[in-house]
């Protein structure tokens, strides 16, 4: 009976049923989804902690392995561009350079290019010289039309300057000396007396010189290019002193070593005259010649015929500027029939030495005597003495300056005269 009442006790103290225990269930099965969902404060020392740590540690280093891949990848990527732009760079440079294949065709080809630029260098060169010839003609054209236009203006204010200035210019004297002269000349002078006044003051421009070579004696050189009378015009001054102080008082010396059968030539002029003749083939020997002949009163020195081109000539002068203590007066032989840049060009080159003067010659075969006259006139080289002939001792005049200016315009009028005259054979009958 005991047993009975205590399996009939009331249901509220006893045991959940089987509604509450699935309610419960469920409950808990709602509650785990929940508490997945928000995170968990899980223990640092429990197994979970331990899992989801490692688990982190396997993503994050599988982030940076990605990571690492992609600068490998990116690495990869810039050195293949560095390496094509290598091979490029390369091939570029191959292509450039030459080939060294064959060493003759790179020669060849060498020798081709120098060429080409030899060929255009010479071209181009032609082209230059052809353009400065043009510019230089052109330039003379201008300048020959300048002055025409500058001279008929001459002549259409000054007639009488125009003509006086072409009558000087026929006559020989330079353009620029015949300009200034006629300046002088007033333009309201009758044209003859214009022309009278006109050569006197050409006179009056030459230079004599004061010291003449007969009177003064002492030791005197004539120089001069070849072939101008040298030695005829020491032989006429010798005769000219022997016959006047005596032929012991005179004596001739030579330089000229170069030219043969000279020494002989001047050995007949002193054999006939009677005068001693010395040969002086340097400085030393003339000093030496000069020392023995110091007693003579006129010793005239016949120097070898040097064109003024010519390259002994310095030895020659360095000759007559020995240091000996002796004054050798020089003078230059011109002749008249040279022409005015001939003339000027000789006595340029001679003037390394002092010259005491200059002696015409060929006075008697020149046409023209302006020439001299403004060679002389512009340099202001006194004139000594005029040859005018081979003779001697006779042809040989002391230099005037009336002489020469009347000589000069005597052969002016000679050469107007002697122009051909043209006309017409219809004028005849007229």
């Amino acid at each position: 009976m005991n047993l009975q009442k205590s399996s009939t006790a009331p249901t509220g103290s006893a045991l959940p049923s089987m509604t509450d225990r699935f309610a419960n269930m469920l409950k808990s099965y709602r509650g785990n989804d929940n508490e997945q969902s928000k995170p968990k404060n899980t223990p640092p020392d429990s197994l979970s902690a331990l899992l989801e740590r490692q688990s982190e540690r396997s993503k994050s280093a599988g982030d940076s392995r990605s990571v690492s891949d992609g600068y490998q990848n990116s690495d990869r990527l810039q050195y293949a561009q560095q390496n094509r732009t290598e091979s490029t760079f390369r091939d570029r440079q191959e292509s450039a350079r030459p080939s060294y294949r064959s060493d003759e065709g790179y020669l060849d080809n060498a020798r081709e290019t120098r060429r080409s630029n030899s060929g255009r260098d010479g071209k181009f060169g032609e082209e230059l010289e052809a353009m400065k010839e043009d510019m230089s003609s052109i330039r003379r054209l201008l300048e020959h039309q300048v002055s025409g236009l500058m001279w008929q203006e001459v002549e259409r204010r000054e007639p009488l300057r125009a003509m006086l200035i072409k009558r000087l210019e026929r006559m020989g004297i330079s353009p620029e000396l015949s300009d200034q002269l006629a300046c002088y000349i007033p333009e309201d002078t009758p044209p003859q007396k214009a022309w009278k006044a006109l050569l006197s003051l050409v006179s009056d421009q030459i230079v004599i010189s004061k010291q003449d070579i007969l009177r003064k004696g002492g030791i005197v050189a004539l120089l001069g290019p070849t072939g101008v009378g040298k030695t005829t015009t020491v032989a006429k001054l010798a005769a000219r002193a022997a016959m006047e102080y005596g032929s012991d008082n005179v004596a001739l010396v030579t330089t000229d070593t170069y030219r043969i059968g000279a020494h002989e030539q001047l050995s007949i002029y002193g054999r006939i005259m009677g005068c001693p003749v010395r040969v002086a083939k340097d400085s030393e020997e003339l000093a030496d010649v000069l020392y023995q002949l110091r007693n003579r009163r006129l010793v005239l020195i016949d120097t070898a015929g040097m064109g003024q081109r010519d390259v002994r000539l310095s030895e020659q002068l360095d000759t007559l500027m020995q240091e000996s203590g002796v004054v050798i007066h020089s003078y230059l032989v011109l002749p008249a029939t040279a022409q005015r840049q001939v003339l000027q060009e000789t006595l340029d080159h001679f003037r390394r030495i002092p010259l005491s003067g200059c002696i015409m010659t060929k006075l008697d075969e020149s046409l023209s005597l302006g020439e001299f006259i403004s060679v002389v006139v512009q340099n202001a080289l006194p004139v000594t003495y005029i040859a005018n002939g081979q003779r001697v001792p006779e042809d040989i005049v002391i230099a005037q300056p009336k002489y020469m200016v009347a000589k000069a315009n005597e052969l002016l009028e000679k050469s107007t005269e002697n122009e051909p005259h043209f006309w017409n054979s219809d004028m005849e009958g007229v």
